[in-house]
Parts: C-alpha cells; structure tokens; sequence
C-alpha cells in the first residue's frame, strides 16, 4: 500500500471527524490532491454510511463509485455504538482482511484517502484491539480533531500523551468550530492554547481551522 493513508481520529465521539473529514478531502482535492474518504467501521446504520453520505454533501460530490461498490464503507453495523459491541450485537466480528483489502483499492487509485474512525482514539474495535492500536500497527499519519468547548484541553493533551507512547505521527490537528460554541473566551483561549503547544513540542504538525459549514 502507498504512504497516502492518513486516520482522522479526535477527542470524542461528537468532535466533529466526519466534517472534518469532509471538509479537508474538499480542500484536497481543490489542491489538486485526488482524495477520496472512507469510513473504517460504520455502527447504526444499514446499508449506507451516513457519515460517507456527509462527506460526499461536504466535498459536493454525491455518492462516488467507490461508495456504491462498497470500498468506502466496507464494514457497516446496525446498532449505534462502539465497534465492538456492534459487532457482537449482530452476531459477527469485525472483517478487518476486507477494511485493508478496500483501504488497498482506494490508495492505489487516489493521491490521498481519509480514513475516518469511530468515535475517539481509545474507542475498542474488538475486546483486545483499540482504535489507537489499529493506527499504530499501520503505521498511518494521524489527524486529529479538537474543539473549543469546555474540556478540550484535557481530552487533547491526554491524546497526545497517548499518541507519542505509541510513535504515531501527528500530521494534523483540526480545530473545529463546529458547532458555535457559546463561550468565546473558552474557545479563543483553546485555540490559543493548543496552537502554542504544537509549535513549541510539534513544530512540525499542521495546524487547520475547521470553519462553520
């Protein structure tokens, strides 16, 4: 597989990866980056993901090839939770020989695929196997999703403890400013506060903000 994978994790469940992921494979792609995204494990729904539909809305594409083939979504579960329990509520494990065979495909065709996890970084995709892990055995680039509410700091600080034990590379942190958050003081002082920290101990991650959409 070529270097051209890249997670898109964040601090919790509802930080905002799938516009994120949306909005940077826009940009990408704006760049002249051929980038299509995908989703790892899909739980509540059916059939199609709904996260990949919020992509494609976001990049202004509609349903890709790749999506109805299935590449993009190849793992999709019906109840609304964790991976894990996802998987043991319907009766049958997490497929990862075809998540990879599908992650292969799109590498081989695009400049960039946009792999967007489920939930945080610490979420369980089986009883032994945590989201983090999965990045690290593969060895992928991380982005990573932050925001400006109350608490943000110290779900991204704990991450980013996390992240360096493991050697992953963090090549993005997307600040997401959606959806408003009330306090502007908190979210100004957030922001300040992390773009302060990646420039002194991570000089060499990006920085992106992630505007109302």
């Amino acid at each position: 597989m070529k270097e051209n994978v890249f997670f898109v994790s964040g601090i919790d469940t509802d930080t905002g990866k799938s516009y994120a992921t949306g909005y940077l494979a826009k940009l990408w792609n704006g760049q002249g980056i051929r980038t299509i995204t995908q989703k790892l494990i899909q739980t509540g729904n059916d059939g199609l993901s709904e996260d990949i539909e919020l992509h494609r809305r976001i990049m202004g594409t509609g349903l890709l090839p790749e999506d109805t083939d299935g590449l993009t979504m190849p793992e999709i579960f019906s109840y609304p939770c964790s991976p894990h329990l996802a998987a043991e509520i319907d009766k049958r494990p997490v497929d990862f020989d075809k998540i990879e065979r599908a992650t292969r495909r799109l590498s081989e065709t695009y400049d960039a695929v946009l792999l967007e996890g489920a939930g945080g970084l610490m979420v369980p995709l089986t009883r032994d196997l945590l989201i983090i892990d999965y990045i690290a055995r593969r060895h992928y680039p991380l982005i990573f999703v932050t925001s400006g509410k109350l608490g943000s700091i110290n779900h991204t600080l704990l991450s980013l403890e996390a992240i360096a034990r493991r050697n992953i590379r963090l090549h993005t942190v997307v600040y997401n400013l959606y959806p408003e958050e009330k306090d502007d003081i908190i979210r100004r002082d957030t922001e300040s506060y992390i773009r302060h920290l990646l420039e002194k101990e991570y000089p060499e991650t990006r920085f992106v903000t992630l505007p109302l959409i």
